[in-house]
């Protein structure tokens, strides 16, 4: 497997390296993790994440953003992301905002001939109709299936989050799915009759993408893909849950929940420092351990 996320400057890339270090302090050596960050504004990436990166046996890899959509999309770049070529047999698409907290294993995250990911929050936005509109788009019947939602009572059409999104790289029967997901996405947002369809483009394409590709969804536990913020605010982690995975958006809903001792330690654990940007001085040099030490 290989775990994909987004690493733009100037946030994005510091919370890269948080997930990173959490990949391997709880997931298997073996796992490839790669960053990705627009062409366009690598030069601008932080010379502690590229440091951080190479320190945990991962790189950070351009990919090109300007003229992919019709008009700039930046909640597409997940997108683009699982459009970019990889070598291994599944790859695991991960929002910058998420960290790991227990001992995991890839395996509880891959179903073959499916695409793994958990029913989205909220659906509040919109109503179920809008399905109507975006299955007839393309052709295809709506699913009979219902799924209830992380934060929403009462079952409704298949949908699901973007934040975590496990799927295989080989040719699927309709195709590469990153591929047929960029396409789906490039379809629906051509469409001026659906509402509201960015940012939630990269949701609303997700179901249709995983049919037009030949594949099934498998719907993940909210224990690995655990989504804090709105309701959950300011509560701590459910104690009658074992919660590998959060997805905690900001810092200071991580402190809220009484987790951002969990990020600082192991921040502190994995680089040898308190803070990302004391791994290399102002020119990008990297700082050696006795300065580190000094530092804090």
């Amino acid at each position: 497997m290989t775990f994909i996320y987004i690493a733009e400057p100037s946030q994005l890339d510091i919370m890269a390296c948080v997930l990173l270090a959490s990949i391997r302090k709880h997931f298997p050596a073996s796992v490839k993790v790669l960053g990705y960050c627009p062409e366009h504004k690598m030069h601008q990436v932080h010379p502690a994440v590229l440091k951080a990166h190479e320190m945990l046996g991962a790189e950070i890899r351009p990919m090109k953003v300007e003229g992919m959509w019709d008009t700039p999309y930046v909640h597409g770049n997940k997108i683009l992301a699982a459009l970019q070529p990889r070598d291994t047999d599944f790859t695991a698409f991960l929002d910058t905002d998420i960290m790991f907290l227990q001992p995991n294993d890839p395996g509880n995250l891959i179903r073959s001939g499916h695409v793994s990911c958990s029913a989205a929050a909220w659906m509040g936005w919109t109503g179920q109709s809008i399905w109507d509109r975006i299955y007839k788009v393309f052709d295809m019947p709506i699913p009979e299936e219902r799924i209830g939602l992380m934060r929403n009572r009462g079952r409704v059409i298949p949908y699901f989050s973007s934040g975590l999104v496990v799927f295989p790289e080989g040719e699927s029967p309709g195709g590469r799915f990153g591929n047929v997901w960029y396409e789906t996405a490039l379809i629906l947002d051509r469409e001026p009759d659906i509402p509201k369809r960015r940012p939630y483009l990269d949701q609303l394409s997700l179901p249709i993408a995983i049919q037009r590709a030949g594949l099934k969804w498998n719907v993940l536990p909210e224990e690995q893909h655990f989504i804090m913020g709105g309701r959950q605010s300011g509560q701590p982690l459910p104690a009658d849950k074992h919660i590998y995975t959060i997805h905690y958006r900001t810092n200071d809903i991580l402190k809220a929940a009484g987790q951002y001792p969990t990020r600082q330690k192991l921040v502190q654990e994995l680089y040898g420092v308190r803070f990302i940007r004391r791994l290399t001085d102002r020119k990008g040099t990297a700082v050696s351990e006795s300065e580190n030490t000094r530092s804090q």
